[in-house]
């Protein structure tokens, strides 16, 4: 048995432009990042989606529905699942990144998401951030994959032997589950409209290959 999910990080927005924290936050997609989309779909273009995903972002639904256009399929718009959310980064949402990061990891020397992840790993990094929050509300990297996981069982039910699943979702959310399915290092960006190829075999999770983008 054999049920592939191709994972795709939404197209650039105005928020990844200016270098914000985005993660419950949303803004719409760039003039690159509608191109992004665009050449996500191209390249996923002979691929015959049984069913097609997203989150209820409107960055991820505008990159599935601009995929989709590019697709032989008759679908024409994604499922949405609250489960497919980026991390929720909580008070530092709509943050300058590097201001951010350096407020977080500064004092343990650490000035990025990809430093704190590498040394740490990324539910360790993900726990930096949720206690950092004077607000209590960002995502513990234990919380994330909780809530994620439900997303991926309900796709898996609902498909068959064969089936290959389109879905647009988020960087941080790809790097967690490739981190968590693979040995593959996710101490780099997940590109904008980057591919991650992901089989489930009736039994476990295993990742082909992370952030294609040729």
């Amino acid at each position: 048995m054999t049920i592939s999910l191709y994972f795709v990080r939404h197209g650039q927005t105005f928020l990844n432009k200016y270098h914000r924290i985005q993660g419950y936050a949303d803004s719409p997609l760039t003039e690159k990042g509608i191109n992004d989309a665009k050449d996500a779909g191209k390249r996923l273009s002979d691929i015959k989606f049984a069913a097609a995903y997203s989150s209820d972002a409107r960055r991820a639904v505008q990159t599935a529905k601009l995929m989709l256009a590019e697709n032989p399929v008759a679908i024409d718009v994604p499922t949405e699942l609250e489960e497919l959310r980026e991390l929720n980064f909580g008070y530092f949402e709509g943050e300058d990144d590097v201001k951010t990061w350096h407020t977080i990891g500064g004092p343990t020397g650490d000035n990025s998401f990809h430093e704190m992840i590498g040394r740490y790993g990324i539910e360790a990094a993900e726990d930096k951030i949720a206690a950092a929050d004077p607000y209590g509300d960002a995502e513990s990297g234990k919380d994330f994959w909780k809530r994620f996981v439900p997303g991926v069982e309900k796709m898996i039910a609902n498909a068959k032997d064969g089936d290959q699943i389109l879905v647009a979702t988020h960087g941080t959310l790809i790097r967690n589950l490739v981190s968590h399915w693979s040995d593959i290092p996710v101490d780099v960006s997940t590109k904008n409209g980057s591919v991650t190829k992901v089989n489930w075999d009736g039994k476990n999770y295993q990742v082909e290959y992370f952030n294609k983008v040729d």
